[in-house]
């Protein structure tokens, strides 16, 4: 999750993450050396005292200056597209989740599971245990395996939502009466934190996403739990 003071991203807990980490370092990379290029450049015109007023057009400059940015742009356009394809695949998920946007709370419901699914509160702050967060804490997690590909089906009940997860590098807009999908492996075991991003109203900043990503026996375990407690 995010800590105080932070100036990155969130520690990567998905591939596609890891992959946009990547990408923004890349062109972070070429930002900066474009910006020092051009500092140079203006600081070498501003203290050169060589002037030839005879000079009108230089056909070597006029290519350079279209070339160059041109491979500038493939440079940073090409990884780019890569990842939008990578964040848009959907192969052979290995489970389903609905989540359901509404005012101002989410629904979840796991459509491989019969009468599995249930609503997901922020925790109140005078409720919250020590060791919680406050305004991220919901008193129902989406427990999902680890190391596994999970879809999940995002929609909304009323107005606009957004179903989002930094350290999965997700976000999702949840529109009433349309579905939209979206895919992620979790690497790793832990507790992810997101929020809706989508000013949904006036407890828009009160309805957070918990992930719980567990190992696969204790995942099983807990849909028996579940399915025992809902039936």
């Amino acid at each position: 999750m995010a800590h105080p003071s932070q100036l990155g991203f969130q520690d990567a807990a998905s591939p596609l993450m890891e992959e946009l980490l990547h990408f923004h370092d890349h062109a972070l990379m070429i930002v900066f050396l474009i910006s020092a290029f051009v500092l140079y450049i203006i600081v070498a015109m501003i203290t050169s005292k060589l002037t030839d007023k005879l000079i009108l057009d230089s056909q070597e400059i006029e290519v350079i200056w279209t070339v160059l940015p041109a491979i500038v742009l493939i440079m940073i356009a090409l990884p780019s597209l890569r990842i939008l394809y990578l964040m848009d695949e959907i192969n052979d998920p290995h489970l389903t989740i609905k989540a359901m946007g509404h005012q101002w709370y989410w629904s979840y419901e796991y459509t491989d599971y019969d009468d599995l699914g249930f609503d997901s509160y922020m925790v109140p702050t005078q409720d919250l245990t020590p060791g919680q967060f406050r305004l991220l804490e919901a008193d129902h997690r989406m427990v999902i395996p680890v190391e596994s590909p999970i879809r999940v089906l995002i929609s909304a009940e009323d107005v606009l939502h957004s179903w989002a997860v930094p350290s999965l590098g997700v976000k999702v807009d949840a529109i009433p009466g349309r579905l939209n999908q979206t895919t992620f492996i979790v690497n790793r075991p832990g507790i992810l934190y997101g929020q809706c991003s989508e000013i949904c109203g006036a407890n828009h900043s009160f309805m957070p996403i918990v992930i719980e990503a567990v190992p696969l026996p204790h995942f099983e375990n807990w849909t028996s739990l579940m399915m025992a407690e809902y039936t």
